[in-house]
């Protein structure tokens, strides 16, 4: 998930551009839509422990959050998602929600790229921080973020997100830890500067 592919961090590029590039072999990633949202759910779906949300949310994924979601489309069919939002209340973090990679492409370094993409496109101008809940056993995640924050040459810090007794009681479900990356100069998709 999280070899390979270095992104052209620092160019910004314009919403309809965004999908327009080929990255990571014959992926293509670009802005989910409505009609992606049975396949966005079939895929998590197959990314367990992902949390599964409804086939809804995903539609109004496509809908309401595809300037800062993303999927990656090979030969017609959806092999990775991230969905993430700008927080209302700090609108120079957005926060990634779900990060989801077809078995087929894990190892490819698509997960990374997917993530330095989003964060290199028009809607995250002004971002300063890039936030994320990860358990702690989730070796993958937490090596995926290591690899964006080195990337973007910024801090990863870890501190306390929800703990594990705020979920319902017949699922087993650990703690998930926020982790904050940043500050970026200037905002996201660009190298960090000092405050």
């Amino acid at each position: 998930m999280i070899n390979g592919v270095v992104s052209g961090a620092g160019k910004k590029m314009k919403n309809e551009e965004f999908g327009k590039k080929t990255d990571n072999g014959k992926a293509r990633i670009r802005a989910p839509r409505v009609e992606d949202g049975r396949a966005i759910w079939e895929l998590v779906d197959q990314c367990r422990p992902l949390d599964l949300n409804s086939c809804y949310a995903y539609c109004l994924i496509g809908r309401d959050f595809a300037g800062t979601s993303v999927v990656a489309e090979e030969d017609g069919k959806i092999v990775g998602f991230v969905s993430a939002y700008r927080r209302p209340a700090d609108p120079e973090k957005i926060f990634i929600w779900q990060v989801a990679i077809h078995s087929s492409q894990r190892g490819k370094g698509l997960a990374r790229s997917m993530l330095l993409k989003l964060l290199e496109r028009e809607s995250c101008d002004g971002v300063r921080f890039l936030e994320t809940t990860v358990t702690p056993s989730n070796k993958p995640s937490r090596a995926l973020f290591s690899s964006i924050a080195r990337e973007m040459g910024c801090r990863l810090v870890e501190t306390a997100g929800f703990p594990a007794n705020i979920f319902p009681g017949d699922q087993s479900h650990e703690e998930e830890r926020l982790l904050r990356i940043g500050p970026f100069c200037g905002g996201a998709g660009r190298k960090p500067g000092s405050i």
